[in-house]
Parts: C-alpha cells; sequence; structure tokens
C-alpha cells in the first residue's frame, strides 16, 4: 500500500500468482476512527488503471451511466456490511456512507471496482470492469 496501515485488514482477493488484489479494512481504525472504505484496491496495476479512467473523467461518466437505484442499493449494502463489524457497545464515532464513505454518487472509482472484484453487486465496479475489459 505504500505506507504502514493504521487498521486491521485482511486480504481478501488476490491474483493466481498469491499477490494481494484487494483488502477488506476493519471499520476501525487502531486509534478509533473511523474508516469508511471497507475495500481497497491494492494491485499496482489495477489502481494504475482505474487512475486512467479516473482522469479521463471517469467518475463523472460513471455516475451518469449507471442506474441511480442499482447505485444506491450498492451503497446501502456495503454499509449494513461494515457496520455489522462494529462491536454494538462501540460508542464513538462510526463511518458513514456507502462505497468510499459518500451517502450518493461516485466518489472513488478504485473502491466501487474494489468491492465488485469481491462479488458485491456494485454498478460503478461493474462499468469499471467493462472499461477496463475494452
Amino acid at each position: 500500500m505504500g505506507r504502514r496501515p493504521q487498521g486491521d485488514f485482511t486480504v481478501v482477493l488476490r491474483h493466481p500468482n498469491g499477490h494481494p488484489r484487494v483488502v477488506r479494512n476493519a471499520p476501525l481504525l487502531h486509534d478509533g476512527t473511523p474508516m469508511p472504505t471497507r475495500y481497497w484496491l491494492v494491485d499496482p496495476a489495477d489502481v494504475a488503471a482505474v487512475s486512467r479512467l479516473e482522469a479521463a473523467g471517469g467518475v463523472n461518466t460513471a455516475e451518469a451511466e449507471v442506474n441511480a437505484d442499482e447505485l444506491l442499493a450498492a451503497h446501502a449494502a456495503y454499509a449494513t456490511e461494515r457496520d455489522a463489524h462494529i462491536l454494538a457497545e462501540h460508542s464513538g464515532p462510526r463511518p458513514y456512507g456507502g462505497v468510499a464513505g459518500t451517502r450518493r454518487g461516485v466518489k472513488c472509482l478504485h473502491a466501487h471496482y474494489a468491492s465488485w472484484l469481491v462479488g458485491n453487486d456494485d454498478p460503478v465496479g461493474r462499468w469499471v470492469a467493462a472499461r477496463l475489459a475494452s
């Protein structure tokens, strides 16, 4: 990742050669700070490819092209899954929003693609995959 992790994570998707592709972050960092991004794309080639899409205006294009209701459902499912891993007795701040911490729309193609890669129904992740395949 290029820096020391500030929270717990698990590698949840690897390439066939064993190199990590996606990690799942704990919902809270070691110091209790909320971590809204549950799935993080860590493979350098994937990160670079998605970065090129973002640099070419991919966030706005994806937001305009994906089904808004499907996107809202993806945000809700993402938040529900993440929040299920916070202890009920936790009284500090909690992560908010859906994919990449946003409540609506598209904020980060990397986060959507990572979520889609691990099997979540994410229309933006699916959109990214289609663009990368073309």
